[in-house]
């Protein structure tokens, strides 16, 4: 599925992104707010991109720029082994952070599935401490539902209705 913005393509996430999702993976906000993934190379992250293509479940979409035409993030929507809900999820290069793309690209998801009607919940989680990606999913709509633990780790569930 293809989703286009104001601002922005969102693509399919494939194999020739991998040089992209090597730099992404390794940016410091991705490793401090989701994880070190331990993407030391292109070719990990090759694999890394397979094992997402395989998922049937496991939606990422690149998104890009449609000014320059500059990859600059991820979008992603997946069923969770510890959520009952699909979660939303998004991640820029620090170099295209306040410019409202996560929100924008979020927002296209977020209709595109209203308009499916497939999920009647759509649901979030992140760190008590990304106060930057709790801001941005209140904005979207998002409300605070529960705190989980997930491999040892304090997660905080956003969740909206989508209808």
């Amino acid at each position: 599925m293809k989703l286009i913005t104001d601002r922005l393509s969102l693509f399919d996430l494939n194999i020739d992104h991998s040089e992209f999702m090597y730099s992404l993976m390794n940016s410091p906000k991705w490793k401090e707010f989701i994880g070190d993934r331990k993407i030391q190379s292109v070719s990990d992250a090759q694999t890394y991109i397979q094992k997402i293509v395989d998922a049937p479940e496991t939606n990422y979409w690149v998104i890009q720029s449609k000014k320059t035409h500059e990859l600059i993030g991820v979008l992603t929507f997946m069923k969770r082994d510890y959520l009952a809900h699909f979660d939303i999820g998004f991640a820029l290069l620090p170099e295209f952070f306040g410019n409202g793309f996560a929100f924008e690209a979020s927002t296209a998801l977020l209709d595109q599935i209203r308009v499916d009607k497939k999920h009647e919940q759509i649901l979030a989680t992140t760190l008590p401490s990304n106060k930057d990606s709790i801001q941005l999913l209140k904005k979207l709509g998002l409300s605070f539902m529960k705190e989980i633990q997930s491999n040892h780790e304090v997660l905080h569930v956003y969740s909206i209705s989508s209808h």
